[in-house]
């Protein structure tokens, strides 16, 4: 269920008092360990945690308009979301986030990256803050580029060792030339008199 609203503090608003409540302590928990890099705003209808793109230029391979997607935090009708990307590009740390959460006693309801829960009851704050702070900035790009199908991938030399380099964390001078250096098609021919440079993304 997409919310219309603009804002954070419009979405929070809008919910009801006992889900804005359970909404709010989750989100408390992922602003005080998220990446300092990593921004909140709404994306896709709820409170989206992004890369944005002055970090990362690329942006999401499936609407490259779109920041990177980290996290996101919903009100479904039926229930609320916590989402937490890394879970599809690395297995070890779904693994390990599972298992975490589980040894708390606490039932999971989960898909790929999309934990499910009625209530704030449900949901052991303190996996959430150390999955959160596990995922920094520079290991969730290195995972994210080395999931990506080829054909998405940036092509620069940087980008290939990043993708190598799987879940270990990349530099950020790794990070920033994968990412200044995708390779798109040109619609036209460069002009003869002037030195052609590959388009950002």
């Amino acid at each position: 269920m997409q919310s219309k609203a603009s804002t954070v503090r419009a979405y929070l608003a809008s919910l009801p008092a006992d889900r804005r409540k359970a909404i709010e302590a989750v989100r408390a928990v992922i602003l005080k360990n998220l990446d300092k890099k990593i921004e909140e705003g709404m994306q896709y209808g709820m409170i989206g945690y992004f890369v944005p793109h002055s970090v990362f230029p690329a942006g999401y391979h499936c609407d490259p308009k779109q920041p990177l997607p980290f996290a996101g935090l919903a009100s479904q009708k039926q229930h609320m979301s916590f989402y937490l990307m890394g879970c599809y590009a690395e297995p070890t740390f779904h693994r390990w986030f599972t298992e975490a959460w589980k040894a708390t006693g606490k039932r999971l309801d989960m898909g790929k990256a999309c934990i499910r829960f009625k209530s704030i009851d449900e949901v052991p704050l303190e996996v959430v803050a150390e999955a959160v702070r596990r995922l920094t900035l520079d290991r969730y790009l290195a995972t994210y580029l080395a999931a990506l199908p080829a054909n998405k991938r940036p092509t620069s030399p940087d980008a290939a060792k990043a993708v190598k380099s799987g879940v270990r964390a990349a530099s950020k001078k790794v990070i920033k030339k994968a990412t200044s250096k995708v390779k798109t098609k040109a619609s036209t021919s460069p002009s003869p008199t002037k030195r052609s440079r590959s388009p950002r993304a």
